[in-house]
């Protein structure tokens, strides 16, 4: 009897047939995607001989869909039913990927061509991202979300750790190009778990009357930046992303030319921030049960969040450690906090707007990562490698007083329906 209740422990939501569906498809998407981080620049590399600027440009592609049509995503996405909509962006990003090896043994692939398949997928995993976190309410009731979404934040950090080590092996085996056909089988295994997902989903709520879709964009525009909760939250997200973006974006050239160290330890290295990362999305459910979602979350922060100082102290030897735990603590931090951040607007807001709210959010705390990246690369050429660390990881150490300052520092729980605050309008205009 002890171990069939402990197993039950164990995977708790994941005995949930319909979740389990979503999770494994969702596992299977994610470990396709970190395969193609680093399949689509080796494409670029080996096989058309580009340049740093057009790899680049092709990580740009992936974020530009956010600054376009990031907003007017949620809209859409609040108007139908969320599951056609991950189907179709899978089958549509699946043969995006799968166009590029097949074009390359023809020998007819182009920079352009890789470059339209980048912005595909960019633009499929916008849509993709913004339904799945609408939809993840209709497969589990309020109380497993919290556990749902770490679930779902440690599988894509440790799709994150796999990915790249994967995607070597089989550029060593078979080619650079084959990673991308391998991650187009990943899109067509999460297609058949959606499929299989038998929980119907709600109807979405018809716009009202002469509601137009600019006038439900404002709607969430409005929703968020005026509620007392998701504004610091957002602002919060902005601020980290940049900052992290800024020292990711030197980091591994920081290792190498002032560390020291050879490219295969950098991997090995790199790894510290994604295995914190696994460990901060297992940590979120039970420390928000034990602390409280708000309580426990502003505790992680302040623990981990400084520990990004850490990073630039890195030196040769046993300084590395000064890398790894830096790193690691700051992966435990930011996966936790998504976590918690992640279940907490899915419970809050009304769901009429959720895709919205969701949309609003991602691309405004997306909107950071390509200023960031550029501000890394600047401070790096005209500071040095080391001082740009600083001032980067000094930007993201006090990051966690956005959160702190907030309206959630005086509460056990973040709340749970919007309509619960006395202080907070749930119709969707600023208040007065």
């Amino acid at each position: 009897m002890r171990n069939a209740t402990d197993s039950r422990c164990r995977l708790g939501v994941l005995r949930q047939r319909d979740f389990r569906l979503l999770w494994f498809g969702e596992t299977a998407r994610t470990l396709g995607n970190s395969v193609t981080s680093v399949a689509l620049p080796l494409v670029a590399v080996v096989v058309l001989d580009t340049g740093a600027t057009a790899v680049g440009s092709l990580s740009a592609a992936v974020w530009l869909p956010w600054l376009i049509v990031g907003l007017p995503a949620g809209a859409w996405v609040d108007r139908i039913r969320r599951r056609p909509v991950m189907i179709v962006c899978n089958l549509v990003a699946a043969v995006s990927y799968v166009s590029v090896p097949f074009m390359a043994w023809l020998d007819a692939l182009t920079y352009t061509h890789l470059l339209v398949a980048a912005l595909a997928g960019g633009t499929t995993a916008l849509f993709f991202n913004t339904a799945n976190h609408a939809y993840l309410p209709a497969v589990l009731p309020g109380h497993d979300l919290l556990e749902g979404n770490s679930k779902l934040q440690a599988s894509e950090a440790t799709t994150s750790v796999v990915g790249p080590g994967l995607s070597g092996v089989i550029t060593g085996a078979f080619g650079a190009v084959a990673g991308l056909l391998v991650n187009s089988f990943t899109f067509f295994a999460s297609t058949l778990c959606l499929t299989a997902i038998k929980v119907k989903e709600p109807a979405p709520t018809p716009p009202e009357r002469n509601e137009g879709l600019r006038s439900q964009i404002a709607q969430g525009l409005r929703f968020v930046l005026g509620d007392r909760y998701l504004l610091p939250m957002v602002a919060y997200g902005a601020l980290a992303n940049f900052a992290l973006m800024g020292y990711q974006a030197v980091q591994v050239i920081f290792l190498v030319r002032v560390v020291g160290l050879p490219g295969a330890t950098v991997g090995l290295v790199l790894m510290g921030g994604s295995v914190g990362g696994i460990l901060g999305a297992m940590l979120a459910t039970a420390v928000g049960r034990r602390f409280g979602t708000a309580r426990g979350m502003l505790g992680l922060q302040l623990l981990t969040g400084p520990c990004a100082l850490l990073m630039p102290l890195t030196t040769p030897g046993a300084g590395l450690l000064f890398f790894v735990f830096g790193s690691f603590a700051v992966g435990v931090g930011i996966v936790a906090c998504n976590v918690v951040l992640g279940s907490f607007r899915q419970v809050y807001c009304p769901p009429r707007i959720l895709g919205r709210v969701v949309a609003t959010t991602m691309m405004l705390n997306h909107s950071t990562i390509p200023l960031g990246s550029l501000m890394g690369g600047v401070l790096g050429d005209v500071m040095g490698l080391r001082p740009a660390m600083w001032v980067m990881t000094g930007l993201l150490a006090p990051c966690w007083l956005v959160l702190a300052l907030s309206p959630m520092r005086a509460r056990r729980d973040l709340p749970t329906t919007a309509r619960a605050e006395p202080h907070t309008d749930t119709r969707p205009h600023v208040s007065a």
